[in-house]
């Protein structure tokens, strides 16, 4: 069976979460919107390519900050309506120079962070 990105189920503005997932230690990386053009734009060139909402434009992943995500697995959930990218992460993933996006957790009603960022050069 062929896979179409147009029978994804996106929202109101077309886009669909996509959850990245480092193919090695198996965390979540981060969560990040992608379109029809972007889930194409993934599979065929195997650059992670999101939709950033913010700047309304393509944005491979690591392009400017050379933290690149290299697909190795492109899953769909059973509704249809979210991804799960496994990637091979370069560097770290998240903007604030974390591994991860999800370094703050909620423990005993307090955030406690996980994770401190490296220091600015």
């Amino acid at each position: 069976m062929s896979f179409h990105p147009q029978t994804l189920k996106y929202n109101d503005a077309g886009l669909i979460p996509a959850i990245a997932q480092d193919v090695e230690t198996g965390d979540v990386l981060m969560m990040a919107w992608m379109n029809a053009t972007s889930v194409q734009q993934t599979l065929e060139t195997g650059d992670v390519t999101y939709w950033s909402r913010s700047r309304q434009e393509f944005w491979v992943k690591g392009a400017t900050s050379g933290n690149t995500q290299k697909l190795v697995a492109f899953k769909l959930d059973c509704d249809r309506d979210c991804l799960l990218v496994t990637v091979r992460q370069t560097g770290p993933a998240c903007h604030t120079g974390r591994q991860t996006c999800f370094y703050t957790e909620v423990q005993n009603g307090a955030e406690v962070i996980l994770q401190e960022a490296p220091p600015t050069v």
